[in-house]
């Protein structure tokens, strides 16, 4: 059985386990409501499947504007979310290539930058990187990563 009452001991005389917090707002000792602060995910914003990307290597392939930008169609990671140092496969000017990231969005770990875009460097199949400069200042906590980096850290202009 349901019913409404604007008496608040009624309420309480009806239903005993009702908590005190939720007693109080029917008793309208609250008038205002209290809201929850609205925050993303790491995962939302990190680097995933359709993710809209920025080539910031000098590229013939990455450099030509296309009307559609490039997006991460997979991501070479366990749990599909990619940060700086993984590797994606992209759809650019309806081709598949693969590129490394070298900066994003998301906030990482503490004294790591934060970049206005998600970043990546075209590679070939070897992990040569396509284009002979990147025009962007990358990470230098890549040089402490695992894997073959140091190709696209020579030709990288500035670090952050």
């Amino acid at each position: 059985m349901c019913f409404l009452s604007s008496d608040p001991e009624l309420v309480v005389m009806t239903f005993p386990n009702l908590s005190r917090s939720l007693t109080g707002l029917i008793a309208g000792s609250s008038p205002v409501f209290h809201h929850r602060a609205f925050s993303v995910t790491a995962v939302a914003a990190a680097i995933q499947k359709m993710t809209r990307v920025r080539v910031v290597d000098n590229s013939s392939l990455g450099n030509t504007p296309h009307h559609r930008p490039p997006r991460v169609i997979h991501v070479y990671t366990k749990n599909g979310v990619g940060k700086v140092g993984d590797t994606v496969l992209l759809a650019i000017k309806g081709q598949k290539k693969k590129a490394l990231i070298v900066g994003h969005k998301m906030p990482g770990d503490r004294m790591t930058p934060r970049f206005d875009s998600n970043n990546v460097v075209l590679i070939e199949n070897n992990g040569n990187p396509t284009g002979t400069r990147i025009k962007v200042p990358i990470p230098t906590h890549l040089r402490k990563l695992e894997g073959d980096y140091s190709k696209v850290l020579a030709i990288a202009c500035s670090f952050v």
